[in-house]
């Protein structure tokens, strides 16, 4: 699983995150410098390139 958050998300803090991809054994984790809830946004063509990577494109 890959779990993504921005690192100044009010919605989602980023310590959920972190505790999230805790639990996961397998999880991939990646927190976004200077990035909120629309990270993806924020950071589109490194989250898209990453999005893919993961899913082994």
């Amino acid at each position: 699983m890959l779990v993504a958050n921005g690192d100044n998300d009010e919605m989602a803090p980023a310590r959920n995150t972190y505790l999230l991809a805790g639990h996961l054994p397998s999880a991939t984790l990646s927190v976004y410098p200077d990035a909120g809830h629309g990270l993806l946004f924020q950071y589109p063509v490194e989250f898209a390139a990453e999005v893919n990577a993961f899913l082994g494109g």
